[in-house]
């Protein structure tokens, strides 16, 4: 069987899983795949199927190179590399998100992972008589901190946002900074010494979003369950 038949059987296979989306924008109000969401049963597929995926990157392409393990069979992806220019971000904060998000279309490319639209097709509706109604003010938009990092220590996140930023720009790059740190992470004092000496900015975040807090928690215990035992 050729790895042409194998990545096909792989898609209907992903299909019929009904993977389900748990990125959220909440400022601009759509759902999105997450690598988390199909990478694990992509993987367990491909075990099945004797089929492996490798991406790797260079200065001016990202390529998934889609192997049959048992033939030698090959199906490369390719994807031209761009910038990311997160506001207030550092440097490694930018690449960490370029490489993200290659590897999260490459896959979606390969397994043929379609994104729903934004708006789901409805029934129309009788539209309701227009009421009068007073204008109100519109509420100030919440000006998220200028500065702010955490306490001393290898694992110190510096958070700064540019002037105009808004309280999306600085939630994204806490939680980029706070996964990139967790990445990095490689025991659980690690990923214990991450939250603590940066507990100041994540008590930030709660007040702002609760739900990108929650989930960025979440991901801190997924972290630190794998380490477990490891100094």
């Amino acid at each position: 069987m050729s790895v042409h038949k194998k990545l096909m059987q792989a898609r209907v296979k992903l299909q019929n899983m009904e993977i389900k989306k748990s990125g959220l924008n909440k400022f601009a109000g759509y759902s999105y795949f997450e690598l988390a969401d199909f990478i694990p049963p992509i993987q367990s597929i491909f075990n099945e199927l004797g089929l492996c995926g490798i991406v790797t990157f260079n200065t001016e392409y990202a390529q998934l190179c889609i192997t049959d393990v048992e033939d030698g069979t090959v199906v490369v992806i390719t994807s031209p590399m761009a910038e990311a220019n997160l506001k207030g971000a550092h440097p490694i904060q930018n690449l960490g998100a370029v490489l993200s998000y290659q590897r999260r279309y490459l896959w979606m490319a390969a397994l043929e992972i379609v994104e729903g639209d934004a708006v789901d097709s409805a029934p129309p509706v009788e539209a309701p008589k227009p009421v009068k109604a007073e204008p109100k003010p519109e509420p100030k938009p919440i000006k998220p901190p200028v500065r702010m990092q955490g306490g001393d220590g290898p694992w110190q996140l510096k958070v700064t946002t540019e002037p105009g930023a808004d309280l999306g720009d600085w939630i994204g790059i806490v939680v980029d900074a706070a996964r990139h740190g967790l990445a990095q992470a490689g025991s659980e004092k690690d990923v214990m010494d991450l939250f603590k000496i940066n507990r100041g900015i994540f008590d930030k975040l709660k007040e702002f979003s609760v739900d990108d807090h929650a989930n960025l928690m979440a991901d801190f215990k997924t972290k630190k369950d794998t380490l477990k035992g490891n100094v």
